[in-house]
């Protein structure tokens, strides 16, 4: 049915134009213009592990996957609709649709789009409008710079007024919330921090005149409905240009994009069929949750001695002022520092250092892998057990990352080696992603892979099983 519905859509866009430019609205005088563009790209994406399972056990990914791109313009109006193509269930799917209007100074734009905020080169900490698909961070980033493919689109309302010559005033109002999406336990790219309670191990219990009995853990994990007003956000961002340094600043309510989670409840369930009930498993069941919280944000950029330098700072204020909710994510001061510069033998070099530091802990709760121990510890009291934890509790005050990528340029500029590397400091793991990419006009190809190292539980090293290499041969047009 959503099938249909998309290429209906697209069949009255395509008719819509055609009427337009039959009425003289597409020739020059009426500054009508119509664009059609996108591309197809094929990429297989192996997983290592994979490889050493045998043939049975081997995926290539999708292989194909494309983009049409359509926008229509006036001198006071302008429609996009851009579509995402695959061989999926779902092979036609939209990824942008927004519809702007220009009022002189003032323009107005509503419709599902995703916006940059903020003057890093990828998930700077004022970025925070769009989620992400964090299952395709890592093989999108091993042979591209730019995240924007990753980004989930969400609808909203946005305005731009500017003002003198290099300054504007932006708000935006996004009518309910998404999350990221993260791939659950067991499957590829899983966040281990956020799914580890989904994979908890049997625990083995003792009970009086029973003995041990080893019992399952039934984990059940409810989302909440965030299609709501009450998930409402907005946001004000104001840029301008002193001199040769651009700087901004923002305002942002929202919600953070990572789950917290609330309400822990175990219950023992008993076999009853013998003469005597015995402990047949653990139910634990508990709900996501979304924190509001508040971002003031400043950023600049500016050339500095060839180092073209860009940073970020921003205070994410939630509601746990205290430090003692574990439901609740602490507040935290975000920053952002990075550059890019030439270096020699036409060697470039971007370089960027994110860090959090999370404020106001007062009290750090169980980390939520002892839930286990919890339950073997302590068997007649888990029934009706409300658990007190923490959804930060294990977890480092600060949390520094450093990523770093190195290009150089042969044969005209046509072929691209790029080595670039991702280290989490607390963790001490990290993220290795070489490529080479030819380029010759409109095709690409490109040759890359990501081997992940060090620490298994850290946010890089837990990907340790995640090994790839990826070839992809794209066309734009």
């Amino acid at each position: 049915m959503r099938r249909i519905i998309i290429f209906n859509t697209i069949l009255f866009f395509f008719i819509s134009i055609n009427l337009f430019a039959q009425d003289g609205l597409g020739d020059e005088k009426a500054g009508f213009s119509v664009s059609i563009g996108g591309e197809a790209s094929a990429s297989f994406v192996g997983y290592i592990d994979d490889f050493s399972k045998g043939a049975d056990y081997t995926r290539l990914g999708e292989i194909f996957t494309g983009k049409l791109n359509f926008s229509a313009e006036t001198r006071i109006a302008k429609a996009v609709v851009n579509l995402n193509l695959s061989t999926t269930v779902l092979p036609i799917n939209i990824d942008e649709a927004y519809v702007q209007g220009f009022f002189g100074k003032f323009d107005i734009t509503a419709g599902m789009r995703k916006i940059i905020w903020g003057k890093a080169d990828n998930m700077g900490p004022l970025d925070v409008i769009n989620p992400l698909d964090s299952t395709q961070i890592f093989t999108e980033m091993s042979d591209k710079i730019s995240l924007l493919d990753i980004k989930i689109a969400r609808p909203l309302v946005s305005t731009v007024f500017r003002f003198g010559d290099f300054s504007k005033l932006e708000a935006v109002f996004v009518p309910n919330f998404k999350p990221h999406h993260i791939a659950q336990a067991g499957e590829k790219w899983a966040d281990s921090r956020i799914n580890t309670l989904a994979e908890m191990p049997p625990v083995e219990i003792t009970l009086p005149f029973l003995g041990p009995f080893t019992i399952p853990i039934k984990v059940n994990l409810e989302e909440p409905d965030t299609r709501a007003i009450s998930y409402a956000q907005a946001g004000l961002r104001f840029t301008t240009t002193v001199g040769s340094a651009d700087i901004g600043a923002q305002y942002y309510y929202g919600r953070l994009h990572e789950p917290a989670i609330e309400d822990w409840n175990f219950d023992i369930y008993y076999n009853t069929s013998g003469i005597l009930p015995l402990p047949e498993g653990v139910l634990a069941t508990a709900s996501y949750k979304y924190n509001p919280f508040h971002q003031i944000g400043i950023d600049y950029a500016q050339d500095l001695r060839g180092f073209n330098t860009r940073m970020e700072l921003a205070a994410n204020i939630t509601e746990d002022l205290s430090g003692d909710d574990g439901t609740v994510y602490n507040p935290s001061i975000a920053w952002s520092v990075g550059f890019d510069r030439e270096l020699f033998w036409g060697i470039n070099l971007n370089l960027q250092v994110n860090e959090s530091i999370r404020l106001l802990q007062s009290k750090l709760g169980e980390d939520i892998n002892l839930l286990p121990d919890r339950i073997k510890n302590d068997p007649l009291g888990v029934s009706n057990y409300i658990h007190e934890y923490d959804i930060e509790g294990g977890q480092p005050i600060t949390t520094t990352r450093i990523t770093a990528a190195l290009t150089k340029k042969f044969i005209r500029d046509e072929l691209e080696l790029r080595a670039a590397v991702a280290w989490g400091i607390e963790d001490m793991d990290c993220a290795i992603l070489p490529a080479l990419i030819w380029t010759k006009d409109d095709i690409r190809l490109a040759l890359s892979g990501g081997f992940f190292l060090g620490n298994s539980k850290g946010q890089l090293g837990q990907h340790k099983d995640s090994n790839f290499i990826k070839i992809s041969f794209k066309y734009k047009f």
